[in-house]
């Protein structure tokens, strides 16, 4: 498989987790859609990684997938807060829980 067909399949996943994060209220849905989008920007770093023949790609896709670790702890804090606090897990309460 050419690594171009990987390009186009991280454009199509990083296109339905930007619909998913525009169109969606629910804040975890909004979450799995920034994960996604994030997974299919690894993805594309992995394809020019092996395009151009080297690993500078990979290791960079490594160190996100360990920010993105971290990201899903603070987040689902966060998400559970806000379901604690309002019953609900919507963003547009999310701007209620301001001091």
């Amino acid at each position: 498989m050419s690594p171009v067909n990987y390009l186009y399949l991280a454009a199509l996943l990083f296109t339905i987790g930007a619909t998913g994060v525009v169109i969606r209220k629910n804040a975890i849905v909004v979450f799995m859609s920034v994960e996604l989008m994030l997974n299919a920007c690894n993805l594309s770093l992995v394809a020019f990684s092996r395009m151009h023949g080297n690993l500078d790609g990979q290791i960079l896709a490594f160190f996100t997938m360990v920010v993105a670790a971290a990201e899903v702890v603070v987040g689902l804090a966060i998400i559970v807060s806000l379901f604690r606090a309002r019953h609900s897990a919507s963003v547009d309460d999310a701007s209620l829980m301001k001091l």
